[in-house]
């Protein structure tokens, strides 16, 4: 099969190498699909890169947790009948040396996950990490329905699919953005209001739409946005962050302990399983609603794999960037 695989950190154009492998074959509780498009993250990158230390798990990897495709193969104790089924996979580079950058993935069954018809294989490719990330930040801590939910980089990867599940969730959403092109994407992704971030009475507009505070924060950027949330969160409200910057961020202690906040911190390879599976799960109802959808930024081949890493590395405008027609 054709693969994209290093087998040193590095640079993309340093260390990403395409060329063929021999094919996995599914093991005992596993399918094998046929990869028609892989998603590509910024946790993608970062294993690539070495980030926060990390080194590799595995003498050779093949790169990508996200992807879609066709099961054309079952291992023992699976269902032959899903063969021929469209999925989406999650999780296929998690603990694991080979991931969805190839023509062909193997995963164990319950992350393949049907993905329904007329939903393009490059939308499937886009939902594994963030949709899960994004539905553990917005349910992790019970229903929302009728809640105040604000999401953060409402517009991001993982903001962009939060703002719709709390939307079909039952949420009032308020979606913060930075640049007023990204205040007309938001609200067209369903935020009842959206506030651009870097505008000085941003609390104050907040404190106006949500006069009692925020029931929920869904937090790309935990340390920053510690006082900033301190300032706009109820009485028992919950920060679900996701990503920080700064490794060991400080916090306002008194100001969040006196609003009795709960902070949720998610790392999303390491979800329990039935949360994963709920995730899935709802993700694909919200799909069949018609109430979920990716903006895709690129696509490119897999023999531009490099270019892809570094489409996500230096973003020029919204959107995801996909590997596509592998």
């Amino acid at each position: 099969m054709r693969a994209a695989w290093y087998e040193k950190q590095g640079g993309a154009e340093d260390v990403l190498l395409v060329g063929e492998m021999p094919d996995p074959d599914p093991q005992a509780g596993e399918v094998r699909i046929r990869v028609r498009a892989s998603g590509v993250n910024p946790g993608d990158i970062k294993k690539r890169q070495g980030w926060l230390g990390s080194a590799m798990p595995y003498p050779r990897v093949v790169p990508h947790s996200d992807g879609a495709g066709e099961i054309d193969s079952v291992g023992v104790g699976v269902d032959p009948s899903r063969v021929g089924e469209r999925v989406w996979c999650f999780g296929a580079q998690s603990y694991r040396a080979f991931g969805t950058a190839a023509q062909y993935v193997t995963v164990p069954a319950w992350q393949a996950v049907r993905l329904p018809d007329g939903v393009p294989f490059e939308q499937g490719a886009c939902l594994g990490i963030p949709g899960i990330t994004a539905h553990r930040a917005v349910f992790g801590d019970g229903p929302i329905k009728g809640a105040t939910v604000l999401i953060a980089g409402a517009t991001g990867a993982v903001g962009s699919l939060a703002t719709q599940l709390a939307i079909w969730g039952g949420a009032l959403v308020i979606g913060t953005v930075r640049s007023a092109h990204d205040v007309q994407r938001a609200l067209q992704l369903g935020a009842t209001h959206v506030v651009n971030s870097s505008a000085e009475d941003v609390v104050a507009q907040i404190r106006r739409i949500a006069p009692g505070g925020v029931h929920r924060i869904v937090e790309v950027a935990f340390g920053p946005n510690a006082t900033f949330n301190s300032q706009i969160v109820c009485q028992g409200a919950v920060i679900a962050a996701y990503a920080t910057p700064d490794p060991e961020p400080v916090l306002p202690y008194w100001p969040l302990a006196f609003q009795n906040v709960v902070i949720r911190l998610l790392g999303s390879d390491d979800f329990p399983q039935e949360a994963k599976r709920q995730a899935a799960a709802d993700l694909v109802s919200c799909l069949e609603a018609g109430a979920l959808r990716t903006e895709i930024r690129q696509i490119f081949p897999l023999s531009r794999v490099a270019d892809a890493h570094r489409a996500v590395e230096n973003p020029t405008g919204s959107g995801r960037v996909v590997i596509g027609t592998i």
